[in-house]
């Protein structure tokens, strides 16, 4: 398929004559000017997203919590020490949420968005005051609930609890975040 085409010698002198003062290139790959964008977990984010979903579509046990409940819940595997240290207020929390007076479909949105915003700035543990119920319709925590309920779903949760009195107590949390 391929023609051979014999060159005559002066077309080669023409050829070397043209690329005599030519260096060779040291680099031939393209350098774009701006870096690549970084890979979005696209599927942890859909897993997250149905979680809200179905959060949002789940029936309310009304019974599950009262007012003065502690909540504690860890991950398999967490250290005893680690959770010992969350009880006790011993990590600097980094970033807080307050859910005072919001529907429960305002306070999944503002979560979520919250914890997308922690996880992007790589903050480990936050403090989330979801209240005691004192204000709703029949005196029963229904954030709390759903709270709870909604962060044991995550895969970006670690362990969360109840706070010390000082900073909330069973009407807040502190939250631990997985590392990225």
């Amino acid at each position: 398929m391929g023609r051979s085409t014999k060159l005559s010698d002066e077309e080669i002198a023409l050829f070397r004559n043209a690329v005599a003062d030519s260096q060779p290139i040291k680099q031939n790959q393209v350098i774009p000017d701006t870096p690549k964008p970084s890979p979005s977990p696209a599927q942890t984010e859909a897993d997250n997203q149905a979680v809200v979903d179905e959060m949002q579509n789940a029936e309310y046990d009304d019974t599950h919590l009262e007012r003065g409940d502690e909540l504690l819940f860890s991950k398999p595997g967490l250290q005893k020490q680690t959770l010992r240290k969350l009880r006790r207020g011993q990590f600097n929390i980094e970033g807080e949420l307050d859910l005072h007076g919001m529907t429960t479909v305002m306070a999944k949105e503002a979560l979520s968005t919250f914890l997308k915003r922690c996880k992007s700035q790589n903050k480990r543990c936050i403090r989330i005051i979801h209240g005691k119920g004192l204000g709703s319709k029949d005196k029963k925590p229904v954030i709390k609930n759903k709270l709870n309920n909604w962060l044991q779903k995550r895969d970006d949760i670690l362990a969360f609890c109840s706070a010390r009195q000082v900073d909330g107590g069973t009407g807040a949390i502190y939250l631990l975040l997985k590392r990225n």
